[in-house]
């Protein structure tokens, strides 16, 4: 077992100061940790690999929330879309019209959360505010019935720079501000094991946190 109780119980502790959820990355790492801080009473866990997902979900039990949080491929919405309580990291209308029409085929709803390219990267996936506001009134018009937006999601530059990932995620802050009420939208996800106090600073209401609590990751996984 490689979770660092230390650092949960710390982390978990100023997460619930901000009165934000807690999202354990647990992305390449064995079922047995995540079992381990779920006894801690760690309900939502999140994966970025859809295979490894729906192998953890069939051995897990039903008392943990699972979300996705990595680049998902239209191709493999299927395979997740029932089983996990949030998608974060919506890039494209195209992505989101499959989430809706698997949704629609179990007769259920899919909660998303829709990603904003903040950082300087060009690497980083995301809508520009453009495509926000023109995906925002399809979804309003009824469009995409079997989706529900909750919130919007980022990721900040990778840079030691304190002064540039504030100002990504106070312009994010901004954006999210600009369209919660009109939408309802309560969630805005960001922040890391690296940036996560910034984050919360900012006004982020969901703290997505990996390595801090489960060790450097083992990235021979495909």
């Amino acid at each position: 077992m490689s979770i660092n109780l230390i650092n949960y119980q710390k982390i978990k502790s100023i997460a619930d100061s901000y009165s934000a959820q807690l999202v354990a990355v647990s992305k390449t790492k064995p079922l047995e940790d995540i079992l381990a801080l779920h006894q801690e009473k760690q309900i939502v866990f999140g994966e970025n690999y859809v295979q490894e997902l729906v192998d953890k979900f069939d051995k897990a039990p039903s008392s943990i929330d699972w979300h996705f949080i990595g680049h998902l491929q239209s191709n493999k919405v299927k395979y997740i879309q029932p089983i996990v309580k949030l998608i974060h990291g919506v890039d494209s209308e195209k992505l989101l019209m499959e989430i809706n029409k698997q949704a629609a085929k179990n007769n259920a709803v899919s909660n998303v959360l829709l990603q904003i390219h903040i950082a300087q990267e060009e690497s980083k996936f995301g809508l520009d505010e453009q495509e926000l506001t023109q995906l925002l009134k399809n979804i309003s018009s009824g469009k995409y019935p079997n989706v529900h937006i909750k919130g919007l999601m980022g990721m900040a530059s990778f840079t030691d720079n304190h002064t540039q990932i504030k100002n990504e995620f106070i312009s994010l802050k901004q954006l999210f501000d600009q369209h919660a009420s009109e939408y309802q939208l309560d969630t805005l996800s960001m922040g890391m094991s690296s940036d996560y106090q910034i984050a919360l600073d900012c006004g982020s209401t969901m703290i997505r946190i990996g390595s801090a609590l489960f060790g450097e990751r083992n990235y021979q996984k495909s």
